[in-house]
């Protein structure tokens, strides 16, 4: 195991692609796009992504096996300089729930670079089980917790509740917000956990916590789950928390979740994505969240594509029906 910190920098996580990349990328992503029938969640389709996988251009390649072996301090990867061509894309959307079922140059793109990584996993009871999400204001929603929301998103790890969470979370920005203000919080372990008192990890370490599954799953019988939030390695541990949705079960769990939250927060890293950045987020070692922002609901408005990637996917297998990318 590698000693968290002797992690490189951040800039060493951030890949700028030149021209010729990204018009390499985006010659692949089109040919994607193109390849019948042009439904993401299609299984032809998705072996074709696969396939074309092995053309995105090598120095993101390299930049993202180096990130699966080592997340650095701050757990995020950080592409930029991707194609996103404003006037290509279509009003950003309005309504609850929110997808990309057929296959946009966006979609195709964040595809190809997903595969890269892993396999694309989706939940049945989220978005219908789409790939390819949309994160996007809806109009009523502005205060819920959610990707439909715009006010403050508490940092959490992705899906807490699940045991079949994701290990990474894609987010590639195709519109920010009109005021260039929304900004992606993120929450990194690493750089937290040696502020953090060997008796408070302590007691993060046993199960004294529970995260509460959101509606959606409860209603085909999902269950909360009890859980310690920090586990594995003692000197460099996974996180599992949902500052929203955790609920500690004594008050030495309350307590030890006050100062993980506070450290957390200490070290929070801000990332303003733009049109053509695509994050990728270690879901295993970094929180996350959003700052508040002001949706005008006029087709101009913050539009993110979000995708799960999971390394194993043998280890969702069971909750999964033959081949399918989508967890029941």
């Amino acid at each position: 195991m590698r000693d968290p910190s002797t992690a490189e920098s951040r800039s060493d996580y951030h890949v700028v692609l030149s021209g010729p990349e990204r018009d390499e990328l985006s010659a692949s992503a089109r040919e994607l796009m193109r390849t019948p029938p042009g439904l993401v969640n299609d299984g032809k389709w998705l072996t074709a992504a696969e396939q074309l996988a092995a053309t995105v251009p090598l120095r993101a390649r390299q930049a993202i096996r180096r990130f699966q072996r080592d997340p650095g301090l701050d757990g995020v990867l950080l592409l930029s300089n991707l194609w996103v061509d404003p006037e290509e894309l279509p009003p950003t959307p309005t309504q609850q729930g929110s997808v990309e079922r057929e296959a946009t140059l966006p979609a195709a793109t964040q595809a190809l670079i997903a595969m890269c990584l892993g396999e694309l996993i989706a939940y049945q009871n989220e978005k219908g089980g789409a790939l390819v999400q949309n994160v996007v204001p809806v109009q009523g929603q502005e205060e819920s917790q959610s990707n439909a929301g715009s006010a403050v998103l508490a940092m959490h790890t992705e899906n807490a509740f699940h045991p079949h969470r994701p290990d990474y979370v894609l987010l590639m920005c195709l519109r920010n917000d009109h005021e260039d203000r929304a900004v992606l919080l993120t929450g990194p372990l690493r750089r937290a956990l040696p502020h953090i008192p060997a008796p408070v990890r302590a007691v993060l370490r046993q199960e004294r916590f529970e995260t509460k599954a959101p509606p959606s799953f409860l209603a085909s019988g999902a269950k909360d789950l009890h859980h310690a939030v920090l586990t594995g390695a003692r000197e460099d541990p996974d996180i599992v928390v949902d500052f929203h949705a955790t609920r500690p079960l004594d008050e030495a769990a309350r307590e030890a979740m006050g100062v993980l939250r506070q450290q957390l927060a200490a070290a929070a890293q801000e990332f303003v994505l733009r049109p053509g950045d695509l994050a990728i987020l270690d879901n295993r070692v970094t929180v996350h969240g959003r700052s508040e922002f002001v949706p005008r609901y006029d087709g101009r408005d913050r539009w993110l594509h979000r995708t799960f990637v999971h390394l194993d996917a043998r280890r969702s297998l069971g909750a999964r029906s033959g081949d399918s990318q989508i967890i029941a």
